[in-house]
Order: structure tokens, then C-alpha cells, then sequence
């Protein structure tokens, strides 16, 4: 097997420390992107609403669509900040490394 170095070898810690802000910053736009859906469906008719009529999503479905969307967002950013932003001093029953 080649004896190539893995990506956190070739560039250090700082993507780390960039992407742990990209989950988070991804995870508010799912959550905006769910809350635009349910708002665009009280709005009177527009191009938006139209493309999304023409797929089948209308009313209810649309609202439900983005409630899924900003549950989601939420999941993530929950996730994503449990794992890169909590204390290190927190020990995590799941983590074995420490044994």
C-alpha cells in the first residue's frame, strides 16, 4: 500500500477549524430555506409558488416540507455543535479512546 500522507496530515488543523463553521452556517440555511417555504405558501401567487405547484406541492404540503426542512437544520446544528464546539473537558461515555 502507498505510504501517503491522509488529509489532516497534509493540511494541518485549519480546514477543521473552517468546516466546523461551515456545518453550522449549513445548518441555518436548511433551517432559513424551511421557514422561506412555509412563509411563501401564505403569500399570494408568484413564480415560486407556481414551480412548486407544478411538482404537486401546494399548502399543507409545502408547510410540511418546510417543517422538515428547519428540523433538520435543527438536528444539524445540534449535532454539528456537540461535536466541534463542546468543552473538552465534558468526558463522552460513547469515546473509548480514553480507556
Amino acid at each position: 500500500m502507498l505510504n501517503t500522507p491522509n488529509t489532516e496530515e497534509r493540511l494541518g488543523n485549519k480546514p477543521r477549524h473552517i468546516v466546523r463553521y461551515f456545518m453550522l452556517f449549513m445548518s441555518l440555511v436548511y433551517m432559513g430555506m424551511g421557514a422561506w417555504l412555509a412563509w411563501t405558501v401564505s403569500q399570494p401567487a408568484n413564480p415560486v409558488t407556481m414551480h412548486f405547484a407544478q411538482i404537486g406541492l401546494t399548502g399543507n404540503r409545502l408547510r410540511l416540507l418546510g417543517l422538515v426542512f428547519v428540523i433538520y437544520g435543527l438536528v444539524r446544528f445540534v449535532r454539528s455543535y456537540r461535536v466541534n464546539f463542546r468543552s473538552s473537558s465534558l468526558s463522552d461515555p460513547d469515546d473509548f479512546s480514553n480507556r
